[in-house]
């Protein structure tokens, strides 16, 4: 027993012999007390004074025992703590406010080298800079990197005072001056969260899109060799990535990978999309597939919830595409095919009878096109006017500004008689207009920010959507009614079927005809572009209710101010990389509508022997509207994706807010230059 813990122990038993002491003279003085008062009175004095007494020489004769052994406590538990801490298997280190290394534990040290004591922390951790260290009470934790190792840190403020206070003051004068850092060694948990992730299924759908198509070309006896030979590519394709694909349909599989394996899959562009085109035993029309993979949910069910909105879209936007949708991001690949035109007529058929009972079943219509409406918007704007008429419903066509490509149109409707004053609307009487039993149709687009009143949805009792332009990632949420079909030629196309279908005597005044025909016209080039079967069918039904070639020509005649300004997009045309045309239109002309002339514009460039594609670029307001073109060789609708637009394969567009001119320029240049190196287009 060490000296100090003698002194403790025997102070300690002191209280014990004081309880004595105080105990015989308590008896002693309750004893004299029955004999004599003045006894009692002197037993209880001599009491009192006895514990004084001993109360006093214990303390005299332990105290400076009492303080050695206290101290000598002290220093060896510092001690302990000390080693504890030096010791510690977590490795433990501090810094004071300028990240300068001021002391580490063993355990820091088998990470930190011993030169790094007295140096910023930062020259062994990048990360580690004074400026991200804590500034209040709350930890900071960063991760660490170091060779193949991963850490975290957590860094606190510490307080200091006294002696260290004054060797280590803080530059803002308060008293909290150094900084411990704690590291966890992670490398393994990250390694098992990678592999973790690379090993989450995906979900991926595997449509034929062309199954009637091809099989329609060859003899019959060569079918099943056909489809045998795609069988196997999917087969194969899907095995090499570790995958099992089975066959739910004639022409559809589903087909379950990991997520790493799906990297792989993105870096090969998905080259099943060309390997099944490459399949041929005698068949003019290639076979085309489409995609959809799902994957990020919490479970397989949501998983493949994604990857049938996945291959929803792919066919929405033409098919022979790749789309993959994590949750509420969503990436397209492919798609540089023309989109086959369907010959058959039952989906129109099909439309046409829902929106009739939807028209039917309601109070009123209202209309709405896109942002800045073309002659295509205002003509299916139209064919669904005469369609709701035929119901006997009110309907009502927004329109917030009249351009000059379709004021003489518009004027023509505000002259007849046979037609209300009120047709035309802007979009806040048209939200005195909503209620629930208003039907809400969209034509030629299907993007909200893009309509003329995105305050619309919502307030009608249901909404259609009518358009002919691929999907993109901002879409319409839930119409009562969809009907897009990237095949089409037009909006005004589309219209035209749906009111052959609708009703047995649906007549259209000559007026009608005239829009419709006119948005037909304009949206094919004069049936130079994306024009097949039933857009010729399409315009023949349209002459026989009344379309006059000659008025139609008459409104799209064009101010000379309009053609001198078309005339010098072209003439100030850069060509780009020997193939891509780049102009700008409107700039300093005052044109009241330059974005209609860029698309005039846009196609003539076309016409110049070498250009695969042409953009042209104006300003209209706060934003820059890009019209891009081309005929077979380029698919701008994917070059407009990259700068938020979309389109056709050979007609898109893009808005870009908030930017010049010039600056949108470069970028374009940017994403054709990346494109071209990657072999995209």
């Amino acid at each position: 027993m060490k000296d100090g813990n003698r002194h403790i122990n025997v102070y300690m038993r002191w209280p014990f012999v004081i309880a004595v002491i105080a105990a015989a003279g308590f008896g002693a003085v309750c004893g004299l007390a029955f004999v004599s008062r003045a006894a009692s009175v002197a037993a209880a004095a001599a009491t009192a004074g006895a514990l004084i007494l001993a109360s006093a020489l214990c303390y005299a004769a332990y105290r400076r025992g009492i303080k050695r052994d206290l101290v000598s406590f002290a220093s060896d538990y510092a001690q302990v703590q000390k080693r504890l801490l030096r010791e510690m298997h977590i490795p433990y280190a501090l810094a004071d406010a300028d990240g300068v290394l001021l002391w580490r534990n063993e355990c820091f040290a088998e990470t930190v080298p011993a030169s790094a004591v007295g140096r910023p922390l930062s020259a062994v951790f990048a990360e580690l800079e004074p400026k991200a260290f804590p500034r209040g009470e709350a930890p900071v934790w960063l991760r660490l990197s170091q060779g193949e190792m991963t850490m975290r840190a957590e860094i606190r403020r510490v307080y200091v005072s006294g002696v260290l206070k004054d060797i280590l003051p803080d530059k803002s004068g308060s008293t909290l001056a150094m900084y411990a850092i704690y590291l966890t060694d992670e490398t393994e948990l990250i390694s098992l969260q990678r592999r973790y992730a690379q090993e989450k299924p995906v979900v991926a759908l595997i449509y034929l899109d062309n199954y009637d198509e091809v099989f329609a070309g060859i003899e019959e006896v060569r079918r099943s060799l056909l489809l045998a030979l795609i069988d196997r590519k999917i087969n194969k394709y899907i095995g090499s990535m570790g995958g099992v694909v089975r066959k739910l349909e004639k022409d559809k599989y589903i087909a379950f990978i990991n997520r790493g394996n799906l990297t792989t899959m993105q870096e090969q562009k998905f080259s099943l999309l060309e390997d099944v085109k490459t399949v041929n035993i005698g068949n003019d029309l290639a076979a085309t597939i489409s995609i959809g993979l799902g994957f990020g949910a919490e479970d397989y069910r949501a998983d493949y919830d994604l990857a049938r909105t996945a291959i929803d879209m792919a066919l929405a936007r033409g098919g022979d595409q790749a789309v993959m949708k994590e949750n509420d991001t969503i990436t397209y690949f492919g798609g540089k095919t023309r989109s086959i035109e369907k010959n058959t007529r039952v989906k129109a058929r099909v439309k046409a009878q829902a929106l009739r009972e939807l028209i039917e079943g309601s109070s009123r219509v209202v209309i709405m096109g896109h942002q800045i409406s073309d002659v295509d918007c205002i003509g299916a704007a139209v064919g669904v006017y005469r369609a709701a008429r035929y119901s006997g419903k009110r309907a009502y066509i927004v329109l917030n500004t009249v351009s000059s490509s379709i004021q003489p149109l518009v004027e023509r409707f505000a002259e007849n008689p046979d037609y209300e004053q009120d047709l035309f609307v802007k979009g806040d009487k048209a939200k005195d207009l909503m209620d629930a039993e208003t039907v809400l149709v969209v034509v030629d687009v299907n993007r909200p920010s893009y309509t003329e009143c995105p305050e619309l949805f919502g307030l009608a009792g249901s909404t259609v959507v009518i358009d002919h332009h691929r999907q993109t990632r901002e879409v319409i949420e839930n119409p009562t009614l969809g009907y897009v079909e990237p095949y089409a030629s037009s909006a005004c196309e589309m219209v035209a079927e749906i009111l052959q279908y609708y009703g047995e005597n649906v007549r259209l005044k000559p007026l009608d005809a005239d829009a419709i025909y006119a948005g037909l016209v304009i949206d094919t080039n004069n049936f130079m572009n994306k024009t097949g079967i039933r857009t010729f069918e399409a315009a023949a039904f349209l002459r026989r209710n009344g379309a006059d070639m000659v008025r139609v020509r008459k409104l799209f005649r064009e101010d000379m101010d309009d053609y001198m300004a078309k005339a010098e997009a072209v003439r100030s045309a850069e060509l780009f990389e020997d193939a891509f045309a780049i102009s700008r239109c409107g700039e300093n002309t005052g044109l009241e509508n330059p974005t209609i002339i860029a698309a005039q514009a846009a196609n003539d460039l076309l016409s110049i022997r070498g250009v695969k594609a042409s953009f042209v670029l104006s300003k209209l307001g706060n934003k820059v509207y890009i019209s891009a073109r081309s005929i077979d060789e380029v698919n701008v609708q994917v070059i407009m994706e990259k700068l938020g637009g979309g389109g056709h394969m050979t007609i898109a567009g893009a808005q870009v807010e908030g930017a010049t001119v010039d600056e949108v320029t470069e970028r374009l240049k940017e994403i054709l230059r990346r494109m071209r190196e990657n072999r995209e287009l």
